[in-house]
């Protein structure tokens, strides 16, 4: 039975903060959400950092254990890239982020998690907590010292023991969970959770609505509630393939991660790639792996290059006819001249063959175009028809133009536009006065607080 995931991404500044820290992704394989911390100066580019480290992910087709090496390696290479900038740039010092992260693979699911957003399962009617906070309350809470009623309320609720900070002990956890046709997975950050009711977003959450309208709605409960901090909600149902009219296969990014260039990387989609995830999807899952529900559990890409290179060998050794005929059968957007345009064939030339041409051109200027998006059309995105491709480029009309609307309001786009500094300031826990609105993450042994929003 071919699983995939029906999703959605949602995201808000929220009532007082200036700037978006939070950063969700939303696609057929991959659900994530960071909630970046240190400011303007640090939070919005940590979570971008994180968030595409893990993009491309989404187009692969791994194993269990693929998937859950895969996905470790890549927090860690983010976590790294976190530690060069600081490095680099000592002003971003105290930056980090939290991160929730859900890959599926076949019918199971890798599920990481640092710091204290929080993922749910909603199943039969029921919603359920599936992370722990990685929080000094939570350990409170573990050691006896308050009930969980006295948690949602205590003044030091926003203290973290762990997050991604660039140190070299910033680890995850990673566990797997079986899937389960009808189950929903929602992931949020604290701007949600700290302002609604558990059961008002329980109800919300099982009542039948699809992830868009239900991740919408969710926001704007928080922003009634008068949240003052970043709300970011991505959902994703597990759904039957065959059983699904339209299933969505454009990622769906929100938060900082869409407006900022740095670390955010644009998702491979090539014929290749999709062939080798058909062939991986049918063959099964045989890998050995231990489910959440039993206890703890843990890239390779050599099928790309396989597949690559049969389509070579095809061409070269006489069906170069029927390999050109299927290559005009297939669709991508990309950049022509500086302007998006949908293009027939594949983005892969054969020496001196080309393989594609421009089909249709437009008038969008690829930079107009968010970050994130511009590098995903500079890197071409794979569509299965014409249709597709043109759906494509009306959303991409729609982002260009909302770009624009950002631009001439004085708002954030493109990393052409800076953010807006705080001016009022506060003082943390620590004793450290910042910037309003930020806050000061302490390097220091594992299971020592620091500050996240």
């Amino acid at each position: 039975m071919p699983f995939a995931f029906n999703y959605a991404a949602r995201s808000d500044v929220g009532m007082v903060r200036s700037e978006n820290q939070d950063s969700g992704y939303a696609g057929p394989r991959l659900l994530a959400m960071a909630d970046g911390m240190g400011g303007h100066a640090g939070g919005d580019i940590a979570s971008s950092v994180v968030i595409g480290a893990l993009a491309d992910l989404d187009g692969e087709a791994l194993g269990s254990a693929e998937a859950s090496r895969a996905l470790l390696q890549r927090i860690t290479s983010a976590n790294d890239e976190l530690a060069d900038m600081v490095k680099s740039d000592p002003s971003l010092n105290g930056m980090g982020t939290t991160l929730i992260a859900i890959l599926r693979s076949h019918n199971k699911l890798v599920l990481a998690h640092i710091g204290d957003s929080r993922a749910f399962l909603a199943r039969d009617g029921q919603l359920t907590q599936i992370t722990k906070d990685h929080s000094f309350v939570q350990t409170l809470v573990d050691e006896g010292r308050i009930t969980a009623d006295e948690a949602v309320g205590h003044p030091q609720r926003s203290l973290v023991t762990r997050v991604l900070t660039g140190q070299a002990d910033d680890e995850p956890d990673i566990t797997v969970r079986e899937a389960r046709m009808g189950d929903r997975y929602m992931i949020a950050s604290d701007g949600l959770t700290d302002y609604v009711a558990p059961d008002t977003i329980a109800d919300v959450v099982t009542a039948g609505d699809p992830p868009g309208p239900t991740a919408q709605r969710l926001v704007d409960l928080a922003l009634k509630a008068g949240a003052p901090d970043n709300v970011t909600i991505v959902i994703g149902d597990v759904v039957d393939l065959t059983k699904v009219e339209a299933p969505p296969t454009q990622p769906q990014v929100v938060g900082a991660a869409s407006t900022r260039s740095k670390g955010t990387r644009a998702i491979p989609v090539t014929p290749a790639a999709k062939a080798a995830a058909l062939a991986r999807e049918a063959a099964g899952d045989d890998d050995e792996v231990v489910l959440a529900e039993e206890g703890p559990s843990g890239p390779g890409r050599w099928w790309r290059r396989v597949a690559v290179l049969a389509l070579v060998l095809v061409v070269l050794g006489g069906g170069s006819y029927a390999a050109y005929d299927w290559t005009q059968g297939q669709y991508f957007v990309g950049s022509d001249g500086g302007k998006v345009a949908i293009y027939q064939g594949v983005s892969q030339d054969l020496g001196p063959v080309a393989l594609s041409h421009v089909e249709e051109p437009s008038d969008i200027a690829v930079t107009d175009l968010p970050d994130f998006y511009r590098a995903q059309v500079e890197s071409t995105i794979a569509k299965d028809t014409l249709r597709d491709a043109q759906a494509l480029v009306a959303e991409l009309r729609i982002e260009a133009s909302r770009c624009a609307v950002s631009r001439a309001t004085g708002g954030t786009c493109s990393s052409d536009a800076t953010p807006l500094p705080s001016t009022s300031t506060t003082t943390t826990p620590s004793g450290t006065t910042t910037p309003s609105g930020t806050t000061t993450t302490t390097t220091a042994p594992s299971g020592t607080p620091s500050t996240t929003p």
